[in-house]
């Protein structure tokens, strides 16, 4: 396993950007497929975007698709969300998370690395 932090949350206006970081401890990082979750109040958490160590293409949530953009820089150990054009709807605690393996997966239960989360509060 390796350790995450997340960082980078926030209260942004609607139309506006934040960047969230995950920072990870670790040697193996960089052969983790990393993945960012979020779960917004009565809400399951749910899958929004994974890159894998591989170079596959990432891959996103319908609903963010366009918007948000996940990169990795491996000599940092650190994972990045780019989220453009926030909406109210994007508001939720934002999950990094990571798992060995090269192919990507949107099943929470399949990562076994987790961070604490950061709040996105996203206003109308």
């Amino acid at each position: 396993q390796v350790q995450l932090v997340e960082s980078g949350g926030g209260l942004v206006q609607a139309g506006g950007s934040l960047r969230l970081s995950c920072a990870a401890s670790g040697r193996t990082f960089s052969r983790y497929t990393m993945g960012w979750f979020r779960q917004a109040p009565g809400n399951e958490r749910e899958f929004v975007a994974a890159l894998s160590w591989i170079g596959l293409s990432p891959y996103y949530a319908d609903s963010v698709k366009g918007r948000f953009t996940i990169s990795r820089d491996n000599a940092k150990n650190t994972v990045y969300l780019q989220m453009n054009n926030l909406k109210p709807e994007d508001t939720a605690v934002y999950y990094c998370a990571g798992y060995n393996r090269a192919a990507i997966t949107t099943m929470t239960h399949q990562y076994d690395s987790w961070g604490q989360g950061t709040q996105v509060t996203v206003s109308s």
